[in-house]
This record gives C-alpha cells, structure tokens and sequence, in this order.
C-alpha cells in the first residue's frame, strides 16, 4: 500500500485534473477517508478494489468526476456500500446534506463511522431498503446499483418535484422508454482511468406526477 503522503499528492493532482478547487483540509479529509476505507475493507469485504493507489481513480476520482451536476442542496446515494460516491461528495460540499441509504447493516455501521470519524455533519446514515424509505430530494444518487428500468422504479419517490436521478454507469446497454422520462447521457472523463465511464441524468416530465 502506498503511503499517507504519496496518496495525499496523487488525491491533489487528481483533483486538479478534474478541475476541482480544493482546501488542504478537503484533501487530507479525503485522503483520511480512503485509508479507513481500506482498513475496514480488509475485514468486512467492503469493496472489491482492495489498494488505496487503485481506489484513488477508481472510487475517489471517479466519485468527484460528476460534482458539476450536483447542483441541488439535497442529495440521497442509494446503495451506498463503502460510501461511494456520497462520501466524497459530502466532503466536497459540506453546505449540501447528504444521506447514505444501505440495506446491509454491516455496511451502514462502516458509513455511521466514518460520519463520525470524518466529522461529516452534513450526512445522514439510514439502514433501510430504497422501497421502505421516505424522503423527498434534489438527486438521487448511484454507483452500480442496479439497472436503469429498475433503478427508476425502485427510486422515483424520493425525488422531489424538480429532482434528478444520476446513475453512474460505465459502458451503456440498457435504455429507459421514451416518453415518461427525460433522458440525457453524459461521458465522464476520469484522471487515470481508462475505463467507459457515463452519467445517465434522468427527470420526470413535466406532466408526469
């Protein structure tokens, strides 16, 4: 595993790259937050990227790399798991507020304490499945959850009437019908990753309820 400082300057660059002003403070907080991760992983199967230097573009970069589009003050990721992308996230806009939603406790007691740990007042850990919560959001937030058709149906009713949908995806097989639902599909340029990556945004039309 590579040390605090050499992931710390490989965090900076890739922030830089992205395009993303940053503190030291946001960085080292971030930098703090992948090395937990890590430690955690080694025990409770967290994630399957196993090394801080590959969960630097393929979790963290990857995370940050949709920032521009949270553009509301209230975001829920479903699906949390290790906190990806939320954690990142809430760390970049600590004046947004952010709730993590995981069905498995073992993961949701990782994210209670890394809220802790991390000193992220502005999130929220809730152990439930999606279809049993209630809430009501700017975005709905995934990372491989599950796909498109199923992500809607399982996540509509915590958007609020302006809401978006933001589904983290990397090569695209799936479509949603036309008609019901707004569709735009973005690539996502990731520092160092050579991977497909896109951001599906989704919206109800306007006539839908």
């Amino acid at each position: 595993m590579i040390s605090r400082e050499e992931s710390l300057a490989r965090i900076q660059s890739g922030l830089a790259d992205i395009g993303i002003g940053f503190s030291a403070g946001m960085s080292q907080q971030l930098n703090d937050f992948l090395h937990r991760l890590a430690t955690w992983n080694s025990k409770f199967n967290l994630t399957a990227v196993r090394d801080v230097a590959e969960m630097i573009p393929l979790h963290l970069l990857d995370s940050l790399a949709v920032a521009d589009h949270i553009t509301g003050d209230t975001v829920i990721d479903v699906g949390s798991g290790g906190g990806l992308p939320g954690i990142p996230l809430a760390i970049l806009f600590p004046d947004k507020q952010f709730t993590l939603l995981d069905s498995n406790g073992k993961k949701t007691r990782f994210l209670e304490q890394m809220r802790i740990e991390l000193a992220l007042t502005n999130v929220r850990v809730v152990h439930e499945r999606v279809e049993k919560y209630q809430g009501s959001y700017d975005h709905v937030i995934c990372r491989a959850f599950t796909e498109l058709g199923n992500l809607v149906s399982l996540t509509s009713h915590l958007l609020n009437h302006h809401g978006t949908i933001l589904a983290m995806k990397g090569k695209l097989n799936e479509t949603l019908p036309a008609g019901e639902y707004q569709v735009q599909t973005l690539k996502i340029s990731v520092p160092t990753l050579m991977a497909e990556r896109h951001l599906i945004i989704i919206k109800k039309n306007k006539h839908e309820g």
